[in-house]
């Protein structure tokens, strides 16, 4: 079996500094940037790629509302809840490893 292309860039994206940890701050409900900012200590320029990404692979819903000062909220969408959900799966599978048991 080979992995579509999109398969690949979602990987790809996933193995980046971060990326899962904002997936998992978000599996909290809707978040604003400075919010996930805290209490994901990353680097404001690191964040704000990891959400782009995600945003334009369809995993995060990004919505500005029109007010003073600008808020904005990310949101994960079904499919990003979808590759959380096998990103926990994964860490199942591979806890055992970490361990030291087979």
């Amino acid at each position: 079996m080979v992995l579509s292309k999109n398969a690949r860039k979602v990987l790809k994206v996933l193995a980046r500094r971060g990326a899962p940890e904002v997936l998992f701050a978000l599996s909290r409900g809707s978040a604003r940037f400075s919010d996930l900012e805290t209490f994901l200590l990353l680097s404001p320029r690191t964040l704000a790629e990891r959400l782009r990404e995600f945003h334009l692979l369809g995993l995060v819903d990004r919505r500005a509302y029109p007010e003073v000062p600008p808020r904005v909220e990310y949101t994960l969408t079904p499919r990003g809840k979808r590759v959380l959900e096998f990103l926990q799966g994964l860490e199942t599978v591979l806890e055992p490893i970490q361990e030291g048991r087979p």
